[in-house]
């Protein structure tokens, strides 16, 4: 069951992305942190896990560092674990992006059962905005990505395959499929 603790971190979440936009749309940001955490309860994750979804780019986008101790204050070592995990940067710049991405892929290969299930709900569901974004507007989709069409593609295929090698459930299958009809689309 979820808690008043659940109910304070989708609060504290969409007041941290209030004015983000999802890449290169007017979407609000939030709606991607209400899809992942949606996606991890669907695969039972427990409450931690659902508030580490909501607050998962919080690190990355709104304080770093900072703000992580903040979420570790406030929803506990566990939930601050689990968004750190998540993370790939902490400073404005970030890193180059390729360099973040294969860092961000060693480090999953060894991430708990919990952490990865955050990551994967992540990838899902940006992977199926980037298909929807695709199916819409085309090739000029790749743009807003920093890896472009060629490192976008090699970062969820290298995803795919280290959650494939720890698990297997519908998620896995799904950002496989997607990853999929992708791929079709960038060889058309």
């Amino acid at each position: 069951m979820l808690t008043n603790r659940f109910t304070e971190a989708l609060i504290y979440a969409t007041q941290l992305h209030a004015d983000q936009k999802r890449k290169g749309s007017s979407t609000p940001y939030v709606a991607h942190l209400y899809a992942v955490t949606a996606l991890v309860l669907e695969s039972g994750g427990d409450e931690d896990m659902a508030i580490a979804a909501l607050l998962h780019d919080a690190v990355e986008d709104q304080g770093g560092l900072e703000t992580l101790a903040e979420i570790r204050k406030l929803f506990g070592e566990r939930v601050a674990h689990i968004v750190d995990e998540c993370s790939d940067a902490y400073t404005t710049p970030k890193p180059p992006w390729r360099e973040r991405k294969e860092k961000y892929i060693e480090r999953l290969k060894k991430a708990s059962p919990d952490i990865r299930m955050v990551s994967l709900a992540d990838k899902l569901h940006n992977a199926r905005s980037l298909y929807r974004d695709l199916q819409e507007y085309g090739h000029q989709t790749w743009k807003k990505f920093n890896g472009r069409q060629k490192g976008t593609l090699w970062y969820f295929s290298a995803l795919v395959e280290v959650f494939k090698e720890n698990e297997s459930n519908f998620m896995i299958e799904e950002l496989e499929r997607v990853l999929t009809q992708i791929q079709q689309i960038a060889e058309q």
